[in-house]
């Protein structure tokens, strides 16, 4: 078991809604829900469009139930509108505006008031509160500035928190090594394959990761396994905790684990209702069931979101550490699953496998083609540095039979050479499908 290190207390008082009661949360909910439905449906006339094709006005919403008799929000319906038609404000009263990467269209934008940047602002420093960072530590940010959320949100919630920031942002693995053994940085924000990049920077310096000043590292823009988490923790002796969010709902800071517990990320409720539907008929399932994530912006000024379907897939589960309700760790996503041979496969599975042999890295890739009629899929998988002098057959069949067992998919495995597969500055690209 890896030794963990210790964090200060908390040195201020929680939030009053961190610690209210399930009934004033749900209270608060509602007020802010029907706020929520009247500022789109007054201001936004996509929305307008959509609550009357859908035979729905604001003032039929009394109570949180309600809420499924509404239409939902997708990616499709922002780009339709691109680049501004879901602003619910005036443009001189927009601060800020973020994009996605837009790699399968045009991007979705998104834009905040001033107000609304507080509100993030706000809830990242929560976040980052929660997993244990502190006023006073320096946060080492390596995830992406720009049309990205990530990199922006982080330093904005950093700084609110009373952390120094160093505003690294991705790439140039080698000075990213050098500045955390230079800055000594207490915390550390990135993506978790990135994170495996700076370790594979570290050894190449010949360099011990666990002799860093990191205590904390905060891990979220694709999904990534219990087994890359005890990775990691394992390699830099750090506490590595998950944090969620998405442009369309505001970025990152929507959910987060908590250092007390980490055991699912605590949606903070008071500002994002969130749903569990069943992503193919769109029924809300019931407490605890698997599904789609979709969520409902309840402060949000500048583009308030009504049921946006993230197609992230979890499950909701009662609060532990926090009274809001905790999401499971995304097991994938609905658009990112795999349909091989009639089984589903999500790269999440395939990875958490790999990460249960000990040879094998967490650097993959899994391509799929067609032979004939006949769907294939290759696992091509980086041997650790350790292993590679080691006859790569026999934890290739391991793996190849773990998939068989665990998924139910015949799977080619290649086992690579160290550095072999491509490394991502930023969300890692896990699926080429060549079909």
């Amino acid at each position: 078991m890896t030794a963990l290190p210790d964090l200060p207390p908390h040195t201020e008082a929680f939030e009053p809604i961190e610690r209210a009661s399930r009934d004033e949360l749900q209270a608060l909910q509602t007020e802010r829900l029907a706020w929520t439905l009247r500022h789109a449906y007054t201001n936004v006339p996509h929305y307008r469009a959509a609550f009357d094709a859908a035979g729905v006005r604001p003032e039929d919403f009394r109570e949180l139930a309600d809420l499924a008799r509404f239409p939902f929000t997708g990616k499709a319906e922002l780009r339709t509108h691109y680049p501004f038609g879901m602003f619910a404000v005036p443009r001189d009263e927009i601060r800020r505006i973020h994009a996605s990467s837009g790699t399968t269209g045009k991007p979705t934008v998104v834009g905040y008031t001033q107000a609304d940047l507080d509100t993030w602002a706000q809830l990242v420093a929560r976040s980052l509160r929660a997993a244990g960072v502190r006023p006073g530590m320096r946060l080492h940010n390596a995830y992406g500035y720009g049309l990205f959320t990530g990199g922006l949100g982080l330093h904005d919630g950093a700084e609110r928190l009373g952390c120094a920031v160093i505003p690294v942002s991705g790439g140039m693995t080698e000075r990213q090594v050098q500045l955390i053994r230079d800055f000594a940085p207490d915390a550390i924000s990135v993506t978790p394959s990135y994170m495996l990049a700076i370790l594979d920077g570290f050894r190449a310096a010949g360099a011990d990761p666990r002799a860093t000043s990191l205590k904390v590292g905060i891990f979220g823009a694709e999904p990534w396994s219990e087994g890359m988490r005890a990775e990691i923790e394992q390699a830099f002796g750090m506490h590595a905790l998950d944090i969620y969010g998405l442009s369309e709902v505001m970025g990152p800071g929507v959910a987060m684990e908590c250092i007390e517990t980490k055991d699912g990320l605590h949606i903070w409720e008071d500002h994002f209702y969130p749903e569990i539907i069943d992503p193919q008929t769109g029924a809300v399932v019931a407490e605890g069931e698997p599904g789609e994530l979709v969520f409902t912006s309840l402060t949000k000024q500048a583009m308030p979101v009504i049921r946006y379907r993230t197609r992230d897939l979890t499950r909701l589960l009662a609060g532990t550490a926090r009274p809001m309700r905790r999401m499971a760790r995304i097991g994938g996503r609905s658009d990112d699953m795999m349909i091989v041979r009639g089984v589903n496969v999500f790269p999440s599975q395939v990875e958490e496998l790999i990460l249960a042999i000990a040879p094998l890295s967490g650097h993959y890739v899994i391509e799929l083609s067609r032979e004939g009629r006949l769907d294939t899929m290759t696992v091509r998988v980086e041997a650790r540095p350790e292993a590679w002098g080691m006859d790569p057959a026999p934890y290739g069949r391991e793996l190849t039979h773990a998939i068989k067992a665990r998924i139910g998919v015949t799977a080619r495995v290649e086992v690579t050479a160290p550095g072999s597969v491509e490394r991502s500055l930023g969300k890692a690209r896990r699926v080429i499908d060549r079909r």
